[in-house]
């Protein structure tokens, strides 16, 4: 799991309530993490990778490049990949040597190895796991700026810069200040670790407070844009503004479910930090209560990446495609031709992305919005890449097969509430 905690218990003086919590059960806890991380690991994986049932293309729009927030998505995952990985190595040597975090004490000074150990695999989690915070935030501004303004795929470059630079600037800075001025010699005393753990909690943090008010505010342009300027709101736009609404929602469960029993945890430790004797028998709901989300942490943190996709993306199937060259035909095909309505023999899955897609050339866009009265900030503007290309903007959502002819007729009228 991703704790700040695991990195203080790679200093051999480390506080009482850290080797309370890290030293409690470890076996168990070990192979708890490295179950929960294993099977997130491989049902994220499952779920990124292309299928033979693809997405399925709506009326006579041409497949667009990816959007940024497709793009930011794909990354999230990744990095969720990557901190799951570092979990199940990590977890998987606790497990299968023992030994090696036993040496973790102040009475051994000449073997290194274990100290080094511990603290690269807990650098690495919490870099990629601070790293996936930092995306998070940023798709929550990317889908508001994408209804808002003109934002789209040229931001994505801004995003990699802010998200890599903060994650390996504040994980880097805490770990300096929580292991000064040795690994084998760290400081005693709460004032030294308080910057690693505002470093590690801080984008979490972040998160949790400022993408709610970003979906909230995206809720709404979207639904004032569905409404359009003649006050009409259909049945189809009420039902996509709620399937929006839903998205929105299940992302933040996901990561409140995984990520608050650390902010929990956290509380309960340091408030026996400054007790004179975390023994003592009057704190022992204390101690159960951070024993108890301890193992929480454990088993929600690496299940992030899994629950992340199906906030996402809804179930994908595990019709998993492999070729190639397939993939490259299939694509074309779906460039070239409209894929046909759900029924027998057309090989969707149960449950399929679609892609809604409001599409305008920039100068007729423009003009029609300006004749209208509309402001450039009311549309429903993506991305623009080159004068000749067109902006595009796209909401996935999961819908049954049998909705399929309801979601084009959702793509008609949004398009036509953007062009009038």
């Amino acid at each position: 799991m991703a704790s700040p905690r695991l990195e203080t218990f790679c200093c051999p003086n480390r506080d009482p309530a850290t080797d309370f919590v890290v030293s409690f059960q470890p076996q168990l806890f070990s192979a708890l993490s490295v179950g929960s991380a294993s099977l997130s690991l491989i049902f994220t994986i499952l779920q990124i990778l292309p299928k033979r049932r693809g997405y399925r293309r709506l009326g006579p729009y041409p497949i667009p490049k990816p959007a940024s927030s497709s793009r930011i998505l794909f990354i999230i995952s990744i990095c969720d990949i990557l901190g799951c990985t570092g979990i199940v190595v990590r977890s998987s040597i606790w497990l299968g040597l023992p030994d090696v975090v036993e040496k973790i004490s102040a009475n051994n000074s000449s073997d290194v190895w274990p100290e080094v150990f511990c603290v690269g695999s807990a650098m690495w989690i919490q870099l990629f796991f601070s790293a996936s915070f930092w995306w998070t935030f940023c798709y929550a501004v990317d889908v508001f700026l994408v209804v808002k303004t003109s934002a789209g795929i040229s931001t994505i470059i801004l995003y990699h810069m802010i998200t890599w630079g903060l994650a390996l600037l504040l994980c880097a800075e805490g770990v300096a200040m929580l292991y000064y001025p040795s690994i084998s010699d760290c400081e005693s005393g709460l004032q030294h670790a308080i910057p690693h753990y505002v470093t590690t909690y801080a984008p979490m943090l972040l998160v949790l407070i400022a993408n709610p008010i970003f979906f909230i505010r995206t809720t709404s342009a979207v639904t004032s844009l569905l409404k359009g300027r003649q006050g009409i709101y259909t049945e189809n736009e009420r039902r996509l503004a709620t399937e929006i609404k839903i998205r929105f929602f299940k992302i933040m469960l996901v990561f409140s479910v995984c990520w608050v029993p650390n902010i929990v945890n956290e509380g309960l430790l340091f408030f026996l930090e400054v007790q004179p004797d975390i023994s003592d028998s009057s704190l022992r709901t204390v101690r159960n209560a951070a024993l108890i989300t301890w193992f929480f942490m454990g088993i929600l943190n690496p299940m992030q990446a899994f629950l992340n996709t199906l906030a996402h993306r809804g179930w994908t199937g595990l019709d998993v495609d492999l070729s190639l060259q397939r993939r490259k035909e299939r694509a074309w095909d779906s460039m070239s031709t409209s894929a046909p309505n759900g029924g027998a023999g057309t090989g969707y899955d149960p449950m399929v992305v679609g892609t809604l897609l409001f599409q305008s050339h920039v100068q007729e866009g423009n003009k029609n919005l300006t004749g209208n009265g509309l402001q450039p900030a009311d549309s429903m503007g993506a991305h623009s890449e080159g004068g000749s290309e067109s902006s595009t903007v796209e909401i996935h959502m999961s819908s049954e097969r049998q909705d399929f002819e309801d979601i084009d007729a959702d793509a008609e009228s949004l398009d036509n509430s953007v062009r009038n």
